[in-house]
C-alpha cells in the first residue's frame, strides 16, 4: 500500500505516542512506549535516552516497529515490564494494534538537552528513519498528547473560579505543565487554545 503517515492521522511536526517493539541480537522482542515524530509522509524522528533496550536493539539491528494504539492495557504494560511474548506477531508487531509500520534507521545524533525536565544534560540519541511498509487494521488517528493536556485544562479551568487558593496554585502549575507538554508535541490549533486560555488567567491577575 501507499506509505503516507497522514493515512494514519499523524501530520508533520507533530509528536504521536505510541509502542516500539524491537529485537535484539538473539531475537528477544522488546516493547517500549515511545513519541515519535512524523518529520515527512515517510520519515520520523525519536529520542530515546541511553541504556534503554529499545536504543541498544534499534542501534544493533538499524530496524524497527511503531506500532499505533488506543488500547490502555498495552501502554501500561509495555511501560511497567515488557509484553509477554504471546503480544507479538512473527513479523514483530504488536497482535490487534489499530496499524502499524515499519522503519529503517537513516541516521543516529546524539542529542543532550540541557533544559530535559526528566533527566539534566540528559544523554539520548535522536534516531532519524524511513518508513518501508505500513499495515493499517482499522481506520485510526495516532494519538497526540496536546490535545488532552487542552482537555484537561479546559477542564480545570471551569472550576478555577469556585475553589480556594491553593486548589487554584495546583492548576496554575498543571497549567505550565501542559502548557510545555503542548509546546513540545501539538500543533498550532492546540497551542493557539492554550494561548487564549493563558491571556484569561493574565486578566485574572494571575503570573503564567
Amino acid at each position: 500500500m501507499e506509505i503516507d503517515l497522514n493515512l494514519i492521522g499523524m501530520d508533520r511536526g507533530k509528536q504521536y505516542e505510541t509502542i516500539i517493539t524491537t529485537v535484539n541480537c538473539e531475537n528477544v522482542q522488546n516493547a517500549a512506549p515511545i513519541g515519535v515524530l512524523c518529520s515527512g509522509k515517510d520519515t520520523i524522528l525519536c529520542r530515546i535516552f541511553k541504556g534503554r533496550k529499545t536504543l541498544d536493539n534499534i542501534i544493533s539491528q538499524r530496524e524497527f516497529t511503531v506500532n499505533i494504539t488506543h488500547d490502555p492495557e498495552l501502554f501500561t504494560l509495555s511501560t511497567i515490564g515488557n509484553l509477554a511474548p504471546e503480544y507479538f506477531s512473527n513479523d514483530n508487531s504488536i497482535k490487534g494494534v489499530d496499524a502499524y509500520f515499519k522503519c529503517e534507521v537513516i541516521s543516529l545524533k546524539e542529542a543532550v538537552k540541557q533544559s530535559d525536565p526528566i533527566r539534566k544534560k540528559g544523554e539520548a540519541i535522536v534516531i532519524k528513519s524511513k518508513v518501508t511498509d505500513m499495515v493499517i487494521n482499522k481506520e485510526v488517528q495516532a494519538f497526540n498528547r496536546a490535545f488532552s493536556c487542552l482537555i484537561e485544562t479546559l477542564a480545570n479551568f471551569t472550576r478555577f473560579d469556585l475553589v480556594g487558593e491553593e486548589k487554584k496554585q495546583y492548576y496554575l502549575s498543571r497549567f505550565r505543565e501542559c502548557s510545555r507538554v503542548v509546546n513540545k508535541v501539538g500543533g498550532k490549533e492546540e497551542k493557539q487554545a492554550m494561548g487564549e486560555i493563558k491571556k484569561v488567567l493574565i486578566k485574572k491577575g494571575y503570573e503564567i
